[in-house]
């Protein structure tokens, strides 16, 4: 059995199968009538009428394609019929109708509202002209029939236009859905992508130093090797600590449990300065203002910042030593790395051509901070970076890594390997 939405499927897929059938109902209800011998009404058809049924299916079968044409021809079949055979044509009457029905439903508005008035009045003139009164019900209801058809194709043409309109909304909904999704993916990639390289340039850059170490005591000093060599494993023992969370996040599925390491913060910068002493860089630390808990975002962004900072100044400065400044300042953390001036480095600090400067600032700029990076008359390189804070209290004295209120001096992460 076909069930209402089965007929929609159907006519929707073929719709000049819906106007064949419907142009064939209209029509054969003309010729039915010829073998019957009478209308309805007690009128004997003619030979007129089944010509009137046969323009009728021809019209009804074009009425999509050309609806104006096909309303003006039926209208003008009427008027022709009446003239002749002295009555209407009940067949081209309601093929009439039917194309009033189509033009309200494709065609513009105050077009279709002119061609529906004007077939109105042509009807009316014929019911006028056939019963020869301008007064009675059927020349009333030829103006009823034709508003409900021009009322109904009208409706149908809203609720048309309100469906694609829903249709054209969500399509767009779901395209800004699947932009976001990308958007997202491509901001994420690009977090790990300077997660990883923090993570990997600076341990495989004390790794390469400290091989290098090894191998020049290997033989003379084992003994220093043999440092050199535990400070390799220690090294490569962070770096797998650190990617492996990362690693955790791209390979699960899900969120559903977070992993167990947890992230990087100026809470660690002392084990990172002792890794950069081991390695051989000198750092003078100094610490100002009143240190507090930091937001995540900022915590990590400050501790990856001096970490590709200090390791950029240990592989490309022209001496192993480096100041590092950190200030709690009431609105916003200052981070200031000074080293002695290199020209490659340098040059690409200021154009921003370096992947390792280039994350630094990606992350100042996400956390709604800023970096600036260049030499000075000096010959000095410096780094800045400013990154905001929630509001705290009123600064304290200045403190060294030592945690005293002296001067700033020389912290027990300051020296060299040897």
């Amino acid at each position: 059995m076909i069930g209402p939405a089965s007929l929609r499927r159907v006519t929707g897929a073929h719709p000049r199968l819906l106007d064949a059938a419907l142009a064939a109902l209209v029509s054969g209800a003309g010729l039915l009538s010829l073998l019957f011998g009478q209308w309805p009404d007690g009128e004997r058809p003619t030979g007129a009428d089944a010509v009137a049924a046969g323009a009728a299916f021809l019209l009804l079968l074009a009425r999509r394609r050309a609806p104006l044409p096909v309303l003006a021809l039926t209208v003008l079949g009427e008027v022709a019929f009446t003239v002749l055979a002295s009555y209407p044509s009940r067949v081209l009457k309601i093929a009439a109708l039917i194309a009033v029905y189509t033009v309200a439903r494709t065609v513009r508005r105050r077009i279709a509202l002119i061609a529906v008035s004007g077939t109105a009045l042509a009807l009316y003139a014929v019911i006028t002209y056939a019963t020869d009164s301008a007064t009675g019900p059927e020349a009333g209801a030829v103006f009823a029939w034709t508003g409900m058809f021009a009322a109904v194709g009208a409706t149908v043409r809203t609720w048309q236009d309100y469906v694609a309109a829903m249709e054209e909304r969500a399509l767009r909904a779901e395209a800004s859905k699947e932009e976001e999704a990308r958007r997202r993916v491509a901001e994420e990639r690009l977090r790990i992508a300077r997660e990883l390289h923090d993570v990997i340039a600076h341990h495989i850059a004390l790794i390469t130093i400290q091989a290098g170490v090894a191998g020049h005591f290997l033989r003379g000093r084992p003994d220093q090797a043999e440092v050199a060599l535990a400070h390799i494993r220690d090294a490569g023992r962070t770096v797998l600590d650190e990617l492996g969370p990362l690693l955790h996040v791209l390979r699960q599925t899900g969120d559903e449990t977070d992993p167990a390491e947890p992230v990087p913060g100026l809470a660690r910068l002392g084990g990172l300065l002792e890794s950069l002493t081991a390695a051989g860089l000198s750092v003078r630390h100094r610490q100002a203002g009143h240190p507090r808990p930091l937001p995540t975002a900022i915590d990590l962004a400050a501790y990856r910042v001096i970490q590709e900072g200090l390791t950029n100044a240990h592989k490309h400065g022209a001496t192993p030593e480096a100041d590092l400044l950190v200030d709690y300042g009431p609105d916003e953390l200052r981070i200031r790395i000074t080293n002695i001036d290199f020209g490659l480095y340098a040059a690409s600090a200021t154009t921003g051509t370096g992947h390792g400067l280039t994350g630094m600032r990606e992350r100042a700029h996400a956390v709604g901070g800023s970096l600036h990076a260049g030499a000075d008359a000096d010959g000095r390189f410096h780094l800045a970076v400013r990154l905001p804070l929630p509001a705290a209290g009123p600064p304290t004295e200045t403190r060294t890594s030592d945690g005293s209120g002296a001067a700033p001096r020389a912290t027990a992460a300051e020296g060299r390997q040897r």
